[in-house]
């Protein structure tokens, strides 16, 4: 959820790693200028199609990533099974991993008011977003509570147990 924490502590993940590269889905999602419309945006079906361009982008990034032996640690919320099962298509041959930050509703919504202006993200749909999320995919990947860690703490962790937590396909 906006304010969970994912782009800090990719950042980090990406860091701790070897030979990595984080690949931001907003920054991407942005490169369409003319005729762009945001993931809740309308309207709804051109808002779909280009979270579903965006995740092409992301995946073929990773791809190639992967293939010049960097490890891609993606920043990008995954909503549904639907598009999860997307991502996973778009990435055959490869282990991907989901680890889903969960702090809590609370905290998500106060870590969104403290952050610079520029990088606030106005949502007023937490308890639905939550609530679809757990529902499509509570069984999937790593569900982290990391209400009581420092971003580091929590970067160092996904690090050290990923591989054993979060395996998807």
């Amino acid at each position: 959820m906006p304010g969970a924490g994912k782009s800090t502590v990719t950042r980090m993940v990406a860091g701790l790693l070897p030979r990595s590269a984080r690949l931001d889905g907003d920054r991407i999602s942005r490169l369409i200028v003319g005729g762009r419309v945001g993931a809740l945006g309308e309207p709804a079906d051109e808002a779909a199609r280009q979270v579903d361009l965006c995740n092409r982008n992301l995946c073929t990034l990773a791809n190639n990533i992967s293939d010049a032996g960097f490890t891609p640690v993606i920043d990008w919320i995954i909503p549904d099974r639907r598009q999860l099962d997307f991502f996973v298509s778009l990435l055959p041959a490869r282990q991907v991993f989901l680890v889903v930050l969960v702090p809590g509703i609370e905290v998500c919504r106060y870590r969104n008011t403290i952050r610079d202006p520029h990088e606030r993200f106005d949502f007023d749909g937490y308890e639905r977003l939550d609530a679809d999320m757990k529902r499509e995919l509570g069984e999937v990947g790593w569900w982290f509570d990391t209400a009581s860690l420092t971003p580091e703490q929590t970067a160092d962790q996904v690090v050290r147990e990923a591989h054993h937590r979060a395996l998807v396909s």
